[in-house]
Formats: structure tokens, C-alpha cells, sequence
């Protein structure tokens, strides 16, 4: 499916474009969004791969940093970049277009940097506060099913910028039925055989991070960009690592 293919070539730095099937029309990378969670089976593989061999030979923190660099390398910070200019538009920005004037701006204020930095301590304990067969379970579930409800944001809201305007120059489609299904499929599936059913309670967390911020970007800037996309995912991604640490404590009690 070539929209499958688009989401590889969209979402990672790897070189998928060096092989044909890769070689999509660029109206493919208007769903990318939408099948969003299949991607997040490569990333979470990596991550959880390469925090599971490093922890073998190396003390679990550095692990759980070299987990992290991991995906960083193969997404090429794409999300990242995308959290820094969220925190650093809608922490700077007054109006609508200073917001989106604020978020293309390529340099970082002090609003992305505190944000990133707050982001990788939560991330970086929450990981370490797991233990390591189960971290890595909580890792391949936790990337597509933050990614499918990142995904859902075409459905509350509209773009906010024109396809001139927008850094990728794609406005990206209203989710339909065909991939929500595909996204649900990809999203839930890891969730549902990985972890234990005392622990899907945690959904709720991203949820309720997904609802704040679907607010918040109606009121600042009456749609969303794909840097909004990037912190949506993050966000929701670290707010059900914060569940699952909350409710394995409350179980342990």
C-alpha cells in the first residue's frame, strides 16, 4: 500500500527512498498522519531492541538513554523539533499567526528549551522506573497507541495552515474509515497482547492529555500543524509511561 510506504518515508530518516516500492506520489503523504501508528511498530521496535541488548552489558540508565538516542536517529528528531516549537509557539505567541509565525521560525526559544528538557528527565525516570522485561513490553505498546490517538486530532480540528505555508507542504486528510480501522488495528493490538489488563487503565492518561491540548490549539490557533502533531504524540506517549509507573505502584501496595 503505498501509504503505508509514504509513512516510512515521512516519519523515519532511514533510507526507504533508495527502494521503489518507497517511490510514492506526494498525495500519499496527506495520509501519513492518518496510519500513523504503523510507523510507531518500527520506532517502538528499535527502541525497545536497543534498550533490551544495551541493558545486557551496560547499567539500565545509560540503557535507557541509548534507547532514547535510538529513536531520535531513526526519526531524526522529527517529533522533538516539533515539541520544542509547540512550547516556544503557544508559550510565546499572542495571536493565531504569531503563534504560527513563532512555530516555522527554525531557531529555538527558551520556551522549547525548557520544554525538551523537561520532557527527556520525565521520559528518561519514568523508563528507569520500570523494570526491564516489562519496560521494554510498555515501550512497544506505548509508541503506536500514542500515535493513533495523535492521529485522531483530523478529526477534531482542521489545519491551520495552507499547503504553501506548511514546513512540509502537505495538508495532511481527515482521517477516514479504511485507515482508522488499519490505525486502530496498529495502535491496540500491542496494547492488548503486551500488557497485563490491570495496566490499560493508563490509556486514560494519554486521553485526557489528548483533550487538553485538542483545547488548547482550538483556542490559540483554531486548527493544528504537524508541529502540533509531533507534541501531541510526545505528550500523550510520556503521560502513559506517567500511568503505568502510577499503577504498577498502586499494585505493588
Amino acid at each position: 500500500m503505498k501509504e503505508i510506504a509514504a509513512v516510512f518515508v515521512f516519519f523515519t530518516r532511514l533510507p526507504f527512498w533508495r527502494l521503489k516500492a518507497f517511490n510514492v506520489p506526494t498525495e500519499c503523504y496527506k495520509q501519513v498522519v492518518n496510519y500513523w501508528p504503523v510507523a510507531g511498530w518500527l520506532t517502538a521496535s528499535v527502541m525497545a531492541g536497543v534498550l533490551w541488548m544495551s541493558a545486557q552489558i551496560l547499567p539500565m540508565p545509560i540503557a535507557v538513554i541509548l534507547s532514547i538516542v535510538s529513536r531520535l536517529l531513526v526519526t531524526g528528531g522529527l517529533h522533538e523539533d516539533g515539541l520544542a516549537d509547540f512550547f516556544d509557539g503557544f508559550g510565546g505567541g499572542n495571536t493565531k499567526n504569531h503563534t504560527l509565525e513563532i512555530m516555522k521560525d527554525s531557531h529555538i526559544g527558551t520556551y522549547g528549551v525548557l520544554g525538551l528538557i523537561i520532557y527527556f528527565l520525565l521520559l528518561y525516570n519514568l523508563l528507569c522506573a520500570l523494570p526491564l522485561p516489562f519496560v521494554c513490553l510498555v515501550i512497544l505498546s506505548a509508541d503506536p497507541l500514542c500515535k493513533l490517538i495523535g492521529s485522531l486530532i483530523t478529526l477534531f480540528l482542521t489545519y491551520a495552515r495552507t499547503a504553501e505555508t506548511s514546513k512540509t507542504k502537505v495538508v495532511y486528510n481527515k482521517i477516514s474509515v479504511k485507515p482508522f480501522l488499519v490505525s486502530a488495528f496498529f495502535g491496540l493490538l500491542p496494547v492488548v497482547f503486551l500488557l497485563n489488563v490491570r495496566y490499560w487503565l493508563a490509556v486514560i492518561f494519554p486521553l485526557i492529555i489528548f483533550v487538553i491540548l485538542i483545547s488548547l490549539m482550538k483556542k490559540k490557533i483554531q486548527g493544528y500543524t504537524g508541529d502540533c502533531c509531533g507534541a501531541l504524540f510526545l505528550l500523550c506517549e510520556v503521560s502513559f509511561y506517567l500511568g503505568i509507573v502510577i499503577l504498577m505502584n498502586a499494585i505493588k501496595l
